[in-house]
């Protein structure tokens, strides 16, 4: 099963507050949670994903694949839409890995890390 991990802690990276109306961790979980509907990703959210300086952060995840941590995300709608496309084709993959040519423009240039399956020597 494919999982996006959302930091629920996030602020602005700059300031590291919250002015209202402004989007923060919990309101970027609520948008990937509306545009993955019916997708088969499991969405949970975590306190903190330690990218405070790239927030709003995401992982994406599942077993015996690459794990990649997403962040510089503004928590919109399109964000969310974006990555939920991505973890669509990331799901199709059997490694994890997706060639940069099929990304949707919404996620290039808001990767972090990299991350080896656990169960990977």
């Amino acid at each position: 099963m494919t999982t996006l991990t959302i930091c629920i802690t996030c602020r602005n990276a700059e300031t590291r507050e919250s002015k209202p109306g402004e989007p923060t961790g919990e309101s970027f979980l609520a948008a990937i949670r509306a545009a993955t509907e019916g997708r088969p990703f499991r969405v949970r959210s975590v306190a903190c994903l330690m990218g405070c300086d790239h927030g709003c952060n995401m992982a994406i995840s599942a077993e015996g694949k690459l794990t990649y941590v997403l962040g510089r995300f503004d928590g919109t709608a399109e964000d969310a839409a974006a990555l939920s496309d991505y973890a669509a084709l990331y799901h199709e993959s059997e490694t994890g890995r997706v060639p940069f040519r099929q990304w949707p423009q919404g996620v290039k240039g808001h990767f972090i890390a990299r991350v080896p399956p656990l169960d990977a020597e």
